[in-house]
């Protein structure tokens, strides 16, 4: 399950959007991720969904990755629906016992655990398709106005991709350690989730070990290259926007223009 998790990982590749900017990239995940509130409509969810589909047939991800990306927030998902269904007020359609299903409690379950879909994808496919190294840089430019106000933007930069690029690694490590108790003895998977949740208690003290030894190896490791902040650093390639990117940015605005149009004009369908 652990190994299932895929956010930070990069697939390389030549796609339409691996080749956009980096910087692009990300403005067009926050601009989705902020139209996703806009959509209340079915209409609108599936020109969402629409659009999700094209980026990752743009993108050249297997839809297995995807999938694999979903798995193991499958409960999270659930619980969305959940939620909504037996807690939204509205016309019955359904009772059991104290419980009841409302038509209004299926309807925003459905949307907004497609809600929650689309934005896991969405944000699975910005770091498949870039680059730890291209995702600092483009963190870095992008938080550079605020070093007038004293924000340190290289080094925030730095700390958030090392973070990022660190949680399958970890999540490894974990499914490691929890293999080798196993291989001892331990039982991970029987008991209630109190019980479940107390026997991953001795995980932690060898998992903080390792996480603390990778950290250590990597500052020695940035030390021996010399490594000394953002100053005065440069590059061997700078970002510079091009007309993909630019065309990037049109798709998304006229993307957006018809999510208000369809919320303010076209009504809920």
């Amino acid at each position: 399950m652990l190994t299932d998790i895929t956010l930070g990982q990069y697939f390389p590749g030549k796609s339409l959007i691996h080749q956009l900017d980096p910087r692009a990239k990300i403005i067009c995940v926050f601009l989705f991720i902020a139209s996703i509130f806009i959509g209340e409509s079915y209409a609108s969810y599936a020109l969402m969904a629409g659009f999700v589909a094209l980026v990752l047939a743009l993108s050249s991800i297997p839809p297995a990755m995807i999938a694999k990306s979903l798995k193991p927030l499958w409960i999270i998902i659930l619980l969305t629906v959940g939620i909504h269904v037996f807690t939204t007020p509205g016309r019955v359609v359904y009772e059991f016992g104290f419980l009841s299903v409302t038509e209004e409690g299926l309807r925003q379950g459905f949307l907004m655990s497609t809600r929650l879909v689309l934005l896991i994808v969405v944000s699975s496919l910005l770091t498949y398709t870039t680059s730890p190294i291209a995702l600092t840089d483009a963190i870095e430019r992008l938080l550079k106005p605020f070093e007038k106000v004293g924000l340190p933007a290289h080094e925030l930069a730095m700390m958030m991709t090392i973070a990022l690029r660190f949680i399958p690694t970890l999540l490894e490590e974990t499914d490691r350690i929890m293999k080798a108790q196993m291989a001892r003895g331990a039982d991970f998977a029987s008991g209630n989730i109190l019980r479940r949740a107390q026997s991953m208690i001795p995980l932690l003290v060898p998992l903080f070990i390792s996480a603390f030894r990778r950290a250590d190896e990597l500052a020695i490791a940035m030390e021996a290259r010399c490594y000394r902040g953002g100053e005065n650093r440069t590059r061997m390639k700078e970002l510079q926007h091009t007309g993909r990117d630019w065309a990037a940015y049109g798709f998304m605005l006229v993307f957006i223009l018809i999510l208000v149009y369809l919320k303010f004009t076209a009504g809920k369908l």
